[in-house]
């Protein structure tokens, strides 16, 4: 018989092995962190500038127009006069009062000799365009403001999410750790959510929010308390108001939240917290955009024809879309992430287990509906993008069938070398293309990998990191990563065999 989730009492019973779960979070924790934090947010993308943009405005200019800096991107939206971002707003909300903060910080004499320095660093200078400005002083001021807005909107979300699963993971299936560490790192940084971890998207921030939802309630659901509810209420709000198709994984959670009630009366506390994000994202829309429900989709001055066409872009699922966001080499999520693929069985032998079944509809529902949702897309492909962003809420829930399937064959040599195979190319595609150049790839490019990664990696074209401020350049800048990364990775794996236990500090010793 399997052990069960049941056994998670064992860690509170088994003081030593409550030690070792805590100890592999923090190891997973700071694999992720580093992996994130080592690479620099893309400059000069226009989606993450329009949020930039805003967030810059509120803070230094008291407003939400963004006139002054509009040049920096495409994805506005035009009201009478004005200019305003275009994109859901959760992102940006979130990162007005980190901003304020980091300004207090920037206006300091002693920064302007920091920014100097940086403009001066020939490592990052190398990676410039031709013929550009360069790094002007107060470009550098603009990217210190993004590393920091996207540390706080999609690295430290993303990461939590790592450990979030772990931990779920435990009470879904198996106490044993290696393949929930391999399932975390799969997910983490051999899947899109690498590449927009470290960017100032929404789609982690939102995907954070739904899975955080999700687990509050499986991991409470005896004990499904007033502030459990709220806190469930609050995070499904903030999902949609972040990435609006996060609504349909929202609202799957709101039905399992409420089949998961003994009292259904007390699905009240999680419709109370909803309304009130809902309502301040319903004053911003009023104020910005006229009403209480105008979006700024709606008042794109460059896309009108798309978001006007169906509902906000939206038609019926068609086959160049179905195809385009699973096995295109165009943004195909089974050609960057094939690993992802044991998800297909992992789903069949979760259903056939009978465990756990809400959390298994609850799962596969949210799977398939955002399938459904982008697939119905007239924009699927995401303009500038690795793979299919549009894909990312749903790819945490994807990752937690797979362990159904390490559970029962894991221990078979025939898996464990299929899944080396997965994870290798999972590993080549995904950091290849995610480390290559300076931008996403465009939506110009119809073989990423071949036509635009292998370029760049050639000629020393790898994305700005942390190793460039030691003055590496090109491929070499990854050492310092590499090094460190393969330390932690050895340390989870004795860990994971239990040979690497911590032990409680003894006072006075």
């Amino acid at each position: 018989m399997h052990r069960q989730g049941g056994d998670i009492m064992n860690c509170k019973e088994n003081p030593s092995r409550l030690r070792g779960e805590r100890a592999v979070e923090l190891a997973l924790s700071l694999m992720l962190l580093l992996c994130y934090v080592y690479f620099l947010p893309r400059w000069a993308d226009p989606n993450q500038n329009s949020r930039l943009d805003m967030v810059v405005a509120v803070v230094d200019d008291g407003t939400f127009e963004i006139d002054k800096y509009v040049e920096n991107t495409v994805d506005y939206a035009k009201v009478g006069d004005h200019y305003y971002s275009d994109k859901a707003p959760g992102a940006a909300f979130l990162g007005i009062p980190v901003y304020a903060a980091l300004r207090q910080v920037l206006d300091q004499p002693l920064m302007d000799n920091v920014m100097k320095r940086l403009a001066d660093n020939q490592a990052l200078k190398a990676t410039l365009r031709e013929g550009g400005t360069g790094l002007l002083e107060y470009k550098v001021r603009f990217a210190i403001a993004q590393v920091v807005l996207t540390f706080v909107a999609s690295v430290l979300p993303t990461v939590l999410i790592g450990v979030l699963m772990y931990r779920l993971l435990g009470r879904l299936a198996t106490q044993q750790r290696w393949p929930r560490i391999a399932i975390v790192l799969g997910y983490g940084l051999l899947t899109p959510a690498f590449a927009y971890a470290g960017a100032f998207y929404g789609h982690q921030l939102s995907a954070a929010c739904v899975f955080m939802a999700f687990y509050l309630v499986f991991m409470n659901v005896k004990r499904l308390s007033p502030a459990v509810l709220l806190g469930v209420g609050l995070l499904l709000g903030y999902s949609i108001i972040t990435e609006y198709p996060s609504a349909l994984i929202a609202g799957i959670l709101f039905i399992y939240s409420l089949c998961r009630l003994t009292d259904r009366r007390n699905i009240g506390w999680v419709v109370l917290a909803g309304v009130l994000v809902a309502g301040g994202w319903m004053m911003y829309n009023t104020t910005v955009f006229g009403g209480p429900l105008a979006l700024g989709y709606s008042n794109s001055e460059l896309w009108v024809k798309q978001h006007h066409t169906g509902f906000m872009s939206l038609t019926l699922p068609h086959w160049e879309a179905i195809w385009g966001i699973t096995f295109s080499s165009f943004r195909g999520l089974f050609v960057l992430s094939p690993l992802l693929l044991l998800a297909v069985p992992g789903f069949i032998l979760w259903g056939r287990s009978g465990e756990h079944r809400p959390e298994f509809w609850a799962a596969l529902t949210s799977v398939m509906a955002i399938l459904f949702f982008n697939s119905s897309s007239i924009m699927w492909w995401g303009g500038y993008a690795v793979g299919p962003r549009y894909l990312l809420p749903m790819l945490p829930f994807m990752a937690l069938p797979i362990i159904f399937l390490l559970r029962k064959w894991g221990h078979q040599t025939w898996m464990r070398v299929l899944c080396g195979i997965l994870f290798a190319w999972s590993l080549i595609a995904t950091w290849g293309l995610t480390l290559a150049g300076q931008a996403f790839p465009t939506d110009t490019i119809r073989n990423p990998l071949v036509d635009y990664a292998l370029p760049n990696w050639r000629v020393g074209n790898i994305a700005r990191n942390l190793g460039m401020f030691l003055h590496l350049h090109g491929a070499s800048s990854l050492l310092p990563l590499l090094m460190v990364a393969a330390a932690l990775l050895i340390a989870l794996r004795l860990l994971a065999n239990g040979r690497l236990t911590p032990t409680r500090q003894v006072a006075g010793t």
